[in-house]
């Protein structure tokens, strides 16, 4: 199982986390939604929960709960600017579908 960072989107979530003055990482999850399924969530991470994994890549935690562990195994998070637009990319190998406005995506479980 695992989870990685780009050097970049480490960068960013370690100024997010300098900015917001507390945190011990960044939670990475799943929720459904849209028509493909599923759809990332992201949140700052302050403690952890008895069911989270915890991935460090260069000295930046993610943490994704047990449950949603199967939905982002293997992902690689990375932050890009494309244009005026700032954010974070997703790089998930279990995806088998996106919706066409790429808000969700679908699993082959």
């Amino acid at each position: 199982m695992s989870v990685t960072l780009t050097e970049n989107a480490a960068r960013q979530i370690k100024k997010q986390l300098a900015k917001r003055g507390q945190g011990i990482g960044l939670k990475l999850g799943v929720k459904k939604s849209g028509c493909s399924g599923y759809a990332y969530v992201l949140d700052y991470a302050d403690q952890l929960e008895s069911n989270d994994n915890v991935f460090e890549n260069f000295d930046v935690k993610v943490i994704v709960s047990k449950d949603d562990l199967e939905f982002v195994d293997g992902i690689s998070l990375d932050y890009r600017r494309e244009g005026i637009n700032e954010a974070f990319k997703f790089d998930n190998p279990n995806v088998k579908g996106t919706c066409g406005c790429g808000e969700s995506f679908s699993v082959t479980k």
